[in-house]
C-alpha cells in the first residue's frame, strides 16, 4: 500500500474533495454511534442504509420511499417532527433501536450530524467502508484482500472537533494491517491513532467511557447502554460497502 492516511477531524472532509480517489480504500469510523447503528442494522436484517448529509434530504427521500425508515439524530438526539419541518423520524441513532424486529427487510434513509456527513465525503473513492469496533476483523480481511494503492481512514468526530474513540478505532485497524503499510507510508496521522490504541492495552472499552461522547452517553440513563454495545469487538463478521451506483450501504 503506497499511502495511508487518517483523517483526525471533520475539519479535513473537505480536502477529500476534488482529490482523485478513484484508487483509494476509505474506511468511515463513528464508533458512537452512526457507523455502529449502520452496521447492527444490516446484522439484523435491513435491506440497506441509505446515508443523507441533511434533514431535509433525507424527507425528501423518504417521498420517494414511502416505505423506508427514517433514522437520525442531531445533537445526539432522535430527529423530532419540530426539526425536521413535520416528519418525526422513526429511529434515532441507538444502535439498539436497530432490533431485527424493527428493521428487518426495510430500506433505512439516515442521517447524523458527522458520520453521514463523512461517509459522504468520501463518496467518490474506489471503495467506501462503514467501519466500527464492531467489524474490525472484517474490516482487516477486507483492507488485506483488496487491491487500492491508498488508505484514508476517516475519523467522523463530534460537531468539528476529533473524537477519541473513532482515533482509537482507526490506530487498532492500522495496527492489525500494519504488515501491509510501508515505511513510507507511515505518515504521522497513522503514528498518532497507533500509539492511542495501544496505550490501552486492550482495554477500548475504559478509552471509550473516558472520551467526551462516552461521557455524554453514560451520563443518559436511556443512552448509557450504546456504550458497551459499540465497544464489543468483532461480533458482526462483514463489512458496510457503500455503493457507488445508488448511494447505499449493504452488507460486504
Amino acid at each position: 500500500m503506497k499511502s495511508v492516511e487518517v483523517l483526525l477531524s471533520p475539519y479535513e472532509f473537505d480536502s477529500l474533495r476534488g482529490r482523485d480517489l478513484s484508487d483509494t480504500l476509505c474506511v468511515v469510523f463513528d464508533v458512537l454511534r452512526a457507523t455502529s447503528s449502520m452496521l447492527t442494522a444490516l446484522f439484523n436484517g435491513a435491506s440497506c442504509v441509505i446515508p443523507a448529509s441533511r434533514i431535509d434530504e433525507a424527507v425528501d427521500m423518504r417521498r420517494t420511499m414511502p416505505d423506508a425508515l427514517l433514522a437520525g439524530e442531531r445533537n445526539g438526539v432522535r430527529i423530532s417532527a419540530d426539526v425536521s419541518g413535520g416528519v418525526e423520524f422513526d429511529l434515532g441513532n441507538s444502535p439498539r433501536e436497530f432490533t431485527r424486529a424493527r428493521v428487518n427487510g426495510r430500506r433505512i434513509i439516515m442521517t447524523t450530524t458527522n458520520g453521514t456527513r463523512a461517509l459522504g465525503a468520501c463518496a467518490t473513492a474506489k471503495h467506501v467502508l462503514a467501519g466500527a469496533i464492531l467489524n474490525l476483523d472484517a474490516l482487516r480481511e477486507y483492507i488485506m484482500h483488496t487491491h487500492a494503492s491508498e488508505l484514508i481512514i476517516v475519523c467522523a468526530g463530534t460537531l468539528e472537533q476529533t473524537a477519541l474513540e473513532d482515533v482509537m478505532a482507526a490506530g487498532a485497524l492500522i495496527d492489525s494491517v500494519w504488515e501491509r503499510i510501508g515505511d513510507a507510508a507511515k505518515s504521522d496521522s497513522v503514528l498518532i491513532a497507533r500509539e492511542i490504541f495501544r496505550r490501552s492495552n486492550g482495554d477500548m472499552l475504559s478509552v471509550i467511557e473516558s472520551s467526551r461522547n462516552g461521557r455524554r452517553l453514560t451520563s443518559d440513563p436511556h443512552l448509557r447502554d450504546d456504550v458497551l454495545f459499540c465497544s464489543r469487538r468483532d461480533v458482526i463478521d462483514f463489512v458496510g460497502v457503500l455503493s457507488r451506483e445508488d448511494g447505499c450501504i449493504v452488507r460486504g
